[in-house]
């Protein structure tokens, strides 16, 4: 039997915290549950039948989401969090909006709930 290296790879302290509190309930490591959901995730990003394509076509639009059965709706919303959560990683929306000239609310460093204007300045709510 050949023997395949692991690779090293950085996850989120929250995802990984995630993984250990489910992989207690499903008798597994925080390791395994990752696994775990990368391999279920891998199966449902490489389903070509039509209840995948009916998802991706929701996605773009395309179908409205009341079409959806109840299982494509679930991959749907999944769909949906996963672009969520890395957008709002990655982006920077109060300097988005700012350039559209749009207000931003949102919680500082402090828990406060704070108004960010288009011109810089910032309201404590």
């Amino acid at each position: 039997m050949t023997h395949v290296a692991d690779k090293v790879t950085r996850f989120s302290s929250e995802l990984v915290e995630a993984a250990a509190t489910e992989g207690e309930r499903e008798n597994r490591s925080a390791r395994q549950q990752l696994e775990h959901w990368a391999r279920v995730g891998r199966e449902v990003s490489d389903q070509r039948r039509v209840a995948r394509r009916r998802v991706e076509a929701a996605l773009a639009g395309r179908v409205p989401l009341r079409e959806l059965s109840p299982e494509e709706g679930v991959v749907f919303n999944a769909e949906i969090a996963a672009a969520l959560d890395e957008s709002l990683a990655t982006g920077n929306h109060i300097a988005d909006r700012a350039a559209q000239g749009r207000a931003t609310i949102a919680l500082d460093e402090q828990g406060r709930v704070v108004k960010h204007l288009p011109d810089g300045t910032q309201i404590v709510l």
